[in-house]
């Protein structure tokens, strides 16, 4: 599953935690409320560790394609170089 997805799923999740809270606390169910706010609570911290592999999947990219720029450089592959360059810019 990619990045994405997962960060659309947290928000998903969230957004349905926030309509159980308020409804809890319309209603007068505090039961209600407190899954609500678990379910809410539960989306962001699946969007919070979407972003976070998010960017440690773009450093690896970077790390490896300043790596491949550079042995491209000392064994004058201009093509690796290239391609290392792009890579690093994902």
């Amino acid at each position: 599953m990619s990045t994405e997805s997962k960060r659309g799923e947290g928000a998903a999740e969230e957004l349905g935690g926030k309509v159980k809270k308020v409804a809890g606390q319309i209603i007068g169910n505090e039961q209600m409320e407190a899954e609500g706010r678990a379910k809410e609570l539960k989306g962001e911290a699946k969007q919070e560790s979407a972003k976070a592999a998010g960017r440690a999947e773009g450093k690896v990219n970077e790390v490896v394609g300043a790596v491949k720029n550079r042995v491209g450089a000392v064994i004058g592959n201009e093509q690796m170089q290239a391609e290392g360059k792009e890579k690093a810019n994902e």
